[in-house]
C-alpha cells in the first residue's frame, strides 16, 4: 500500500469528477403500476434534461416508452409532477415543449388530445366508467393576471378529442378556488375526492379535502368537506380497495394517517414522525395499499426514513427491515411488494422492489453507478445543534475523506455549508455524488435542515413563518459554528452555497453577517420586492407567510433583501443563473452582479442559456460544479489537482499560493 500524499485540503485529486457525475446520474420519480408492468419517469441530464417515461415488463425487459422527440413534463405550478398516466398499456402524458396532453397507445405514436394553447394539465386519473380523463388544469390563455386553475374532464370517446366544451376542450368539474390537486376516483367510480386551497396558503400550510358523488353523466353532486382548513395540511387522499377514503393530516403537529368512511374522521397511524411531505410536485405519495389488509408507509423522523406496514383493520404496525434511510415521495404496492425510490449513505437513490414478507430488495433502476472504491465516500453524521431561541436544529455533516491524501499537520479543512431550497424542503443522507465531489477533494460539507425544513413536524416548519432570512441564516451560522467548535473545520474558510431559496439564504447571510468567507448563489433571490411582483402564481403569496403582509409590511421585504445592503458584503460571491427561469427570473442575479461590480466587490457570474429553475443539462451541471470549485480555489488559496475551465472573477485579489 502506497503512503498517503500530504497535500492541502481542497487540492486532493478525486475520481469523483464532474464528468462522472453528469454522465450517468439520472432523476427517478412518478412510479405507476399497470398489471405486471412497472412505469416511472427518468430525468436525464445527458439528454438535455429530458423526462422519459420508462417501462419494465414482467420479463424484466426495460425500455423507453415516450419517443425521443417528447419530454414528459408538465409546467403546472411550474414545478410539475403528475405528468403521465398509464392504464392497460395506453399512456397519457404532458409534453413539455407545447404543454399539450398526448395519448400514446401500444406500438403507436403519440396523438395530441388538447389544443395548441397555453393550457396545462397534471395529476390525471382515468374514469373508465365514463371513458374520460379527469385532471388538474392550469389555463394561461384567458388573459387574466393569473392562470385559472380547475379540475376538468376530457371525453375520450368524442369523435375528435380536441372538440369539447370550453376553451381547452373538456368539461370543467370544479372551479372557483386558487388551486386544486389530487383528484381521486373511488374504486367503483361513484365518488371523486380532491384537495383545494387558496392564497396566501401553500399546500403545507392549509388545504381542504372534499368529496362529491358523481352522477351517471359525470357531474358532481352533494360536495362535502371532509377535513382540512387554513391551518391543517392534508396530503395524498387515497381510496382503499374497499372504498374507504384515507389521507394524511398534520392536525397533531405530525403528518399522520387518517381515514373517513362517510361519518367521522378517525386516526389510523399516530406517531411522532412524518408520513407526509410538502406538495411541491403533483403525484407524490408516501403510502400505498398493497391490499385491503396492508398499507405500506414511508415514515421519517429526525431526518431519517424507514418503511412500515399497517393493517387498517387492527392498526397493527410492523417495520419493514431495509438498509435504506431515505425515501423519495413515490410509492406503489401490490402482490406482496412495495415499489419506491430509496437510498442510504452508501447507496445512491434507486427504484427498488421490496418483498414485504422476506424483506428482500430488488433494484430495478439506479439513479447512478458509484464507480469508485468505498474508501472515497464520506459517511454523514446526523447532528443536532443549539441555535437562537433556546431550541435545536438539524443537519448532516460530511467529513473530508480520500484514502490517497492527508492534509499537512495542524491544518483544518475548509467547510461548505449547503442550504437547501424551498425553503420548505429538506435534505436526506442518501448518497449524492455532488456532496462527495467536495468531500473527496478535502472539504468538509455541512447540510443544514434549518428551522422551516420538512420532516420534523409542523411546529418546526412554522419556525420560518415571518422569519425567512432570519431563522435560516441563524441556523446556517450556528450549524457551522457547531462543526468549527468541534475542531472539524477551519473557521476562517467557511463558504455557504445553495439554490433557489437556498441561494436567497446565501445572499442574506452575506449581507447580515460577516461569518462566511465566500458564497455561491445558484438561481437565488436578491430582491424580495421584485420577487413578489415577478414570480408565478403558485408561489406568488408564499412570501407573505414567510416574511409579512404585502404591501403593509413592505419595509420587511426591503430590510431582508440583499440587493439593498451590498455594502455589507465582505466576502467574494459567485452566482449561477438559468436564463429561462420563471420562478426566479435572471434579472435577480443580474441586479446583484451589476451592483457588486459597481462597488468593486469580488463577484463572478455564470449564466446558462436554455436552463430554467434548477439545472438539467449535463454540460451546465458540470460547469456549475467545476466553476464553484475553481472559485473556492481562488478565494481560499489552494491549487487544484486537475485543471478546470476558469471563471472570470471581477475585483478579486488572488491569494498567495493559488494558480
Amino acid at each position: 500500500m502506497e503512503p498517503r500524499r500530504i497535500s492541502p485540503y481542497g487540492s486532493w485529486r478525486s475520481p469523483i469528477t464532474a464528468d462522472a457525475i453528469v454522465a450517468g446520474v439520472i432523476g427517478l420519480g412518478q412510479i405507476q403500476l399497470d398489471g405486471d408492468d412497472i412505469y416511472w419517469v427518468e430525468q436525464r441530464p445527458a439528454e438535455g434534461g429530458r423526462n422519459v417515461v420508462v417501462r419494465r415488463r414482467a420479463d424484466g425487459t426495460i425500455e423507453d416508452v415516450t419517443p425521443p422527440e417528447y419530454n414528459a413534463r408538465t409546467r403546472v405550478h411550474e414545478y410539475g409532477g403528475g405528468a403521465y398516466l398509464v392504464r392497460n398499456g395506453t399512456i397519457w402524458f404532458a409534453n413539455f415543449n407545447d404543454q399539450r396532453l398526448y395519448r400514446q397507445e401500444p406500438d403507436r405514436p403519440p396523438v395530441a388530445i388538447t389544443p395548441a394553447k397555453d393550457i396545462r394539465h397534471a395529476d390525471m386519473v382515468l374514469d373508465e366508467r365514463r371513458n374520460r380523463l379527469i385532471a388538474v388544469r392550469e389555463d394561461h390563455s384567458t388573459g387574466s393576471t393569473w392562470a385559472v386553475n380547475t379540475i376538468v374532464s376530457l371525453d375520450l370517446s368524442a369523435p375528435s378529442p380536441l372538440a369539447g366544451e370550453g376553451r381547452g376542450g373538456g368539461l370543467t368539474l370544479i372551479e372557483g378556488n386558487d388551486f386544486y390537486s389530487t383528484p381521486r376516483l373511488s374504486p367503483t367510480g361513484s365518488h371523486l375526492a380532491w384537495l383545494t386551497w387558496n392564497h396566501p396558503n401553500m399546500p403545507w400550510d392549509g388545504t381542504e379535502l372534499w368529496v362529491a358523488a358523481l352522477t351517471d353523466d359525470g357531474g358532481l353532486m352533494t360536495p362535502r368537506k371532509v377535513a382540512g382548513g387554513e391551518r391543517e395540511s392534508i396530503f395524498q387522499p387515497t381510496w382503499s380497495p374497499d372504498g374507504v377514503l384515507y389521507f394524511v393530516s398534520d392536525r397533531t403537529n405530525w403528518w399522520n394517517l387518517y381515514r373517513w368512511q362517510g361519518q367521522e374522521v378517525e386516526p389510523v397511524v399516530q406517531l411522532p414522525a412524518e408520513l407526509g411531505t410538502p406538495s411541491w410536485l403533483f403525484g407524490m405519495s408516501t403510502y400505498a395499499f398493497e391490499s385491503e389488509r396492508r398499507i405500506v408507509c414511508q415514515v421519517r423522523s429526525n431526518g431519517l426514513g424507514r418503511l412500515l406496514t399497517v393493517d387498517p383493520q387492527d392498526e397493527h404496525l410492523q417495520n419493514v427491515d431495509t438498509p435504506y434511510t431515505a425515501f423519495g415521495p413515490f410509492i406503489q404496492a401490490g402482490a406482496g411488494k412495495a415499489f419506491t425510490i430509496a437510498g442510504s449513505p452508501t447507496e445512491m437513490p434507486a427504484l427498488i422492489a421490496v418483498d414485504l414478507k422476506t424483506g428482500r430488495v430488488d433494484v430495478i433502476r439506479r439513479s447512478g453507478e458509484v464507480a469508485v472504491a468505498p474508501g472515497y465516500l464520506s459517511i454523514p453524521e446526523t447532528i443536532e445543534f443549539p441555535t437562537e431561541g433556546g431550541v435545536t436544529a438539524h443537519g448532516f455533516f460530511y467529513p473530508p475523506v480520500n484514502p490517497d491524501y492527508q492534509a499537512p499537520a495542524g491544518e483544518r479543512p475548509p467547510l461548505i455549508v449547503y442550504v437547501h431550497g424551498g425553503p420548505t424542503g429538506s435534505v436526506s443522507n442518501a448518497l449524492d455524488l455532488g456532496d462527495q465531489f467536495w468531500t473527496s477533494r478535502g472539504f468538509g460539507y455541512l447540510v443544514v435542515n434549518y428551522g422551516g425544513s420538512a420532516g420534523y413536524g409542523r411546529d418546526y416548519r412554522q419556525r420560518l413563518n415571518g422569519q425567512w432570512g432570519v431563522v435560516d441564516v441563524n441556523d446556517s451560522v450556528n450549524a457551522a459554528r457547531y462543526v468549527v467548535g468541534r475542531g472539524l473545520a477551519d473557521g476562517n474558510r467557511v463558504a455557504i452555497t445553495g439554490g433557489s431559496a437556498g441561494g436567497y439564504t446565501v445572499l442574506r447571510a452575506l449581507t447580515s453577517t460577516h461569518f462566511f468567507k465566500a458564497g455561491a448563489s445558484h438561481y437565488g433571490i436578491s430582491d424580495l420586492e421584485v420577487f413578489h411582483t415577478d414570480t408565478h402564481k403558485f408561489e406568488s403569496m408564499y412570501d407573505q407567510g414567510l416574511i409579512g403582509h404585502w404591501p403593509e409590511e413592505r419595509h420587511i421585504y426591503r430590510e431582508r433583501s440583499a440587493i439593498h445592503f451590498l455594502d455589507r458584503i465582505t466576502a467574494p460571491v459567485i452566482l449561477f443563473q438559468g436564463l429561462e427561469d420563471k420562478i426566479v427570473p435572471p434579472n435577480q442575479a443580474e441586479l446583484i452582479v451589476a451592483a457588486l461590480r459597481g462597488r468593486g466587490l469580488p463577484v463572478a457570474y455564470v449564466p446558462f442559456e436554455g436552463e430554467q429553475h434548477g439545472f438539467r443539462i449535463a454540460k451546465n451541471i458540470k460547469r456549475s460544479l467545476e466553476g464553484e470549485l475553481y472559485f473556492y480555489s481562488q478565494v481560499f488559496g489552494f491549487s487544484l489537482a486537475d485543471p478546470v475551465e476558469p471563471v472570470p472573477i471581477d475585483n478579486l485579489k488572488q491569494p498567495a499560493g493559488t494558480t
